[in-house]
């Protein structure tokens, strides 16, 4: 921007008209801000905090002077140079009373705030035990007036420090008055930013929301609790404490991951819900890692504590299926009154795994799924809290990836809370080796989200912060950030020595009063309540524990529905099972197929021009359509389409998914002549349908896919799908994939019907675009191979429901990983007749053949059993050959669970017929480890199944095209020599 537009763009911003001497203003202030980023000396008016310079300009517009001068006269001829530093330059007519403040010999008002403001945390007094900096720099900037004897620095003397200066509108430490001592200045200032709470927010760029920050810590007196306020909070500090010393009487030798050092993280928690329930907020839904995550079900969730307890014990056993993770992992939901409000508060914490900040983007997708499903656009009665531990926050990269969906249109939660427990070290590593940044919540930064870091043992200065994050959260609707600076009493774990590493900090801890005594000192000195009072508080809740752990004792009680964090009233019988066994046919009526594919193939607003090569992609699904024809793109719309008539919502998400990374998609089309305005042809099927949401991501896979992990739990009706750009690019979300979708349901009782769509296929480019690695998802599987099953009246789907994760439209959910195609979505034999599709017909687990060798089966001398692309290859060549009669080709379409049943019955066909499995494939990779121990169980180990395809190799494919298709043309050859394994022994 130029500096005329700048200076046009600040003073309508701040509401200014033009003056007769705002010419010689203007360029003055033009000046002071080429000046302070000359580099020609140290300026408090340089990078991030350029849009100080504006609140300069703007309070001297409104008072000429509360910006006091310096001994250095600028030069306000906007076309000079700046001056250089000490330089005088004569005085120009006109601008005597302007004038800027850089810190060159004489501090004022104004870069005394600026100072503080800026740099104040670093001296502030965050560290509970005295003995580290929270920014890991013991160093004190040097400008940061804190005694008088620095007074020198500034060619001041203490005389100076009574002298009465203005204060400029860019300040809150005057309360009623407008100007005070530069000694009383700096006084405010230290007592604001440098005691127990540190802020940063100056590397804002919105002045709105800086004095927003500043009003709410600067005004004098701001920081006062209520005797009530401070009773509640003194009640609550001993519900946290109180309950981890139960559990370390109780369970002495058990790991619980408590709180200790940090129980403040309770009372901080509730004051956030609170808050946030006082202005409007009716559903909350928490992720958090597992120290104090009990802790967190009993006091703030408010769990049974006979639920928590009966954990510990080895005996008891879940009345039902699930608990297959360790009580510190699971999660919970809870409708309550909140006691503060008398208003409905829901309360949701996510399971987690040990996979610390996995949880992150799941909240974060679930909170989005609940906003839209209640059209909550704006996110006021559907928020998410996030904590964090503080080396997880800072190490691990998946808290990047989410902060960057924060603000992007599909993604946007409205902004979310994020407390991070500083223990000032990780598991047995100091901070200053496990980070490169000053502070564990840099990080934040990068989506302007302010950071209060506060000292942990001040109950009242945490309180006071977690109410204004809250308050932020719903004012601007931008995350922010509560660093709650405290330490951890134990380990890592209660099982854990801290000594052997960090000796010298738990020396101190072991020293350390807790944060409950030093209040209930300070209350019962002040007079706000008794000793008896806070003994009696004490007493009751001990009681309350020990009568839950009667009651735990009930070997019924245990029952993993306890432990939801995300059910789905109304969908499952009373008991948990699905309300049919059975799977309906999936076709729908030719009149459908024939209404989507023509809106598919149109433009559905009029005077939209579209690309010209768009044009004839529509043309051909509009000939495809009439032709009762589909290839994999208009079979994809249909799917959708269908789904969306019977009301269920649609999202697809990922990287480039609305064109499609092969330009075979095109959900969204974009007018070529008019910016922004686009169409999406999906959400104009009906009038009376679900909405459909197209998404192009961010560049991620592990944010983005836990998002819409989180997305899917929120309801079973709806459909989620996350696509890779290419199918190998799963592996770097591998920790959504492991943790939460193959193993969430046997975990926790998690159901979730996320849909992977993933390209794979060979051909010879390379390793990293070409295997979207099925067998890592089939070793995952939980089907036996050794087990023959019984085919019972509803086999396939009761099959389906015992798998981990499958396929289609049934009365439960699961994930289902599907390999979609690359080169095939353009081959012209890769397409299917209406007549697949249309009402009665279903998904087909197994296509057998259906050509000549199916005539007379008992001629056939080879089956070839396949999946996939390969399948194309295969064919062709078996006509090359003219084998039609003589080689059977099986298609496998549902790989896990393994169709036994349709198998047995293929097979028994060809009963003479050697048995091949063909892969494209390397052997150490693909299907053949999976399908081989089930084809041989399915013929009781009587007969071979012999592999055809590429050798083992360690990269997924080669580079290298020539290589590529002389591998394919090996394999083909072996694949129809039908006396390749004749002699050979199995």
């Amino acid at each position: 921007m130029s500096h005329l537009k700048l200076f046009a763009a600040t003073l309508k911003r701040h509401g200014f008209k033009l003056l007769e001497n705002q010419d010689i203003a203007r360029r003055a202030f033009l000046h002071g801000q080429r000046y302070a980023s000359s580099g020609t000396s140290e300026s408090v008016l340089s990078g991030s905090n350029s849009n100080y310079v504006e609140e300069m300009y703007c309070a001297w517009l409104e008072n000429p002077e509360s910006v006091h001068k310096v001994s250095l006269k600028l030069d306000c001829n906007a076309d000079s140079e700046p001056a250089a530093a000490g330089a005088l330059r004569p005085e120009l007519p006109g601008v005597t009373n302007f004038s800027f403040c850089l810190t060159f010999s004489v501090i004022s008002s104004c870069s005394a705030l600026l100072l503080f403001q800026i740099r104040g945390h670093h001296v502030a007094q965050l560290d509970p035990l005295g003995i580290l900096d929270a920014d890991l720099d013991s160093f004190i900037p040097s400008d940061l007036i804190t005694t008088i004897d620095k007074l020198g620095f500034y060619g001041l003397h203490e005389s100076d420090l009574d002298k009465v200066f203005q204060l400029p509108t860019t300040t809150f430490i005057g309360g009623n008055e407008n100007s005070l001592s530069l000694r009383e200045i700096i006084k405010r200032l230290e007592h604001t930013y440098c005691q127990h709470i540190g802020l940063e927010f100056m590397f804002i760029n919105d002045v709105e929301q800086c004095q927003w920050i500043r009003q709410k810590f600067e005004t004098p007196g701001v920081m006062k609790f209520s005797n009530d306020d401070k009773r509640t909070l003194l009640a609550r500090l001993v519900r946290s404490m109180r309950f981890e010393d139960f559990l370390a009487r109780k369970w002495s030798s058990e790991k619980r991951f408590g709180l200790e050092g940090c129980e403040v993280m309770i009372p901080a928690l509730k004051t956030i819900i609170d808050k946030s329930s006082e202005m409007g907020i009716e559903y909350v839904i928490m992720g958090m890692p597992h120290r104090g995550r009990l802790n967190v079900l009993a006091n703030v969730i408010r769990k049974e504590l006979e639920q928590i307890f009966c954990q510990f014990d080895p005996k008891l056993e879940a009345a039902d299926e699930g608990s297959g993770d360790v009580k510190y992992h699971l999660g919970m939901y809870h409708e309550r009154i909140n006691r503060k409000t008398n208003k409905k508060i829901t309360l949701s914490l996510m399971a987690n795994p040990s996979h610390l900040e996995a949880v992150v983007p799941v909240v974060q997708g679930k909170t989005k799924a609940e906003q839209f499903y209640r059209g909550d656009t704006a996110g006021k009665k559907v928020m998410s809290i996030l904590l964090h531990g503080d080396a997880a926050f800072a190490g691990q990269g998946v808290v990047y990836e989410t902060f960057h969906l924060s603000d992007l249109p599909s993604y946007t939660t409205n902004g979310t809370i994020h407390v991070v427990v500083n223990n000032q070290i990780g598991f047995t590593t100091d901070p200053r080796m496990a980070r490169s940044s000053p502070y564990p919540t840099d990080v934040a930064r990068v989506v302007n989200a302010p950071i209060f870091h506060v000292n942990a043992d001040d109950p009242e200065a945490v309180m006071y912060v977690c109410s204004v994050a809250a308050e932020w959260r719903n004012t601007f609707n931008k995350d922010v950030v509560v660093d709650l600076v405290c330490y951890r009493r134990r380990g890592h774990n209660e099982m854990d020595e801290p000594m052997f590493t960090q000796p010298l900090m738990y020396k101190q801890i072991h020293k350390q009063v807790p944060v409950l005594k030093k209040y209930a000192d300070k209350l019962i000195a002040d007079g706000t309540v008794t000793l008896q009072e806070f003994e009696e508080e004490i007493a009751k809740y001990d009681k309350i524990c020990e009568e839950a752990y009667t009651r735990s004792k009930d070997n019924k009680i245990l029952h993993i529905k306890h432990w939801l964090d995300s059910p789905w009233p109304g969908f499952f019988n009373p008991d948990g099972e699905p309300k049919s066994m059975s799977c309906p046919p999936t076709g729908i009526s030719e009149e459908l197929l024939t209404h989507i594919g023509n809106v598919a193939s149109s433009v559905p607003v009029e005077d939209f021009k579209i690309h010209s090569g768009l044009s004839r992609i529509l043309k051909a699904r509009a000939e495809m359509t009439e032709n009762r024809l589909v290839d994999w793109a208009l079979a994809e719309y249909m799917a959708f389409g269908s789904v969306l008539k019977e009301g269920i919502h649609v999202r697809l998400s990922g990287q480039d998914v609305e064109r499609g990374t092969f330009s075979h998609r095109h959900h969204v089309l974009h007018d070529q002549d008019v910016d922004k305005r686009i169409c999406v042809p999906m959400n104009h099927l009906w009038e009376q349908q679900a909405p459909y949401t197209v998404c192009n991501s961010s560049l991620s896979e592990y944010g983005v896919l836990g998002f819409e992990l989180g997305f899917a739990m929120a309801s079973p009706n709806a459909l989620v799908c996350w696509e890779a750009q290419f199918g190998d690019f799963h592996n770097t979300a591998q920790c959504i994939i492991d943790q939460f979708i193959s193993s969430g349901q046997a975990k926790w009782v998690r159901h979730n019907g996320i849909v992977l769509l993933l390209p794979h296929g060979m051909e010879g480019m390379g390793p990293e675009h070409s295997s979207a690695r099925p067998e890592r998802f089939l070793q995952m599987s939980n089907d036996d191979s050794d087990a023959y099953p019984e085919f019972t009246e509803h086999f396939e789907v009761s099959q389906l429901y015992d798998c981990n994760w499958i396929v289609i439209l049934l009365p439960f959910r699961k994930p289902l990983i599907v390999l979609t195609p690359k080169s095939l979505l353009r081959h012209p034999e890769a397409k299917s007749s209406f007549d697949e599709m249309v009402s009665g017909t279903s998904f087909q687990r197994v296509i057998p053949e259906n050509g000549p060798a199916a005539e007379e089966p008992h001629e056939v001398k080879r089956v070839i059993l396949c999946t996939g692309k390969v399948y194309y290859d295969l064919v062709k060549e078996r006509k090359n050959q003219d084998l039609e009669k003589q080689v059977a080709i099986t298609r496998l379409e549902q790989i896990s669970p393994f169709p036994f049943d349709l198998l047995k019955e293929e097979l028994e066909k060809y009963p003479t017929a050697d048995l091949v499995w063909c892969q494209e494939e390397h052997k150490n990779s693909g299907y053949y480890d999976y399908v081989r121990p089930r084809f041989r169980t399915i013929v009781n180990r009587t007969r071979p199944i012999w592999y055809v395809g590429r050798e083992p190799a360690a990269a997924a494919a080669t580079g290298n095209k020539n290589t590529h298709l002389v591998s394919l043309r090996r394999f083909l050859d072996t694949a129809f020599n039908l006396e390749a394994f004749e002699g050979k022994t199995f």
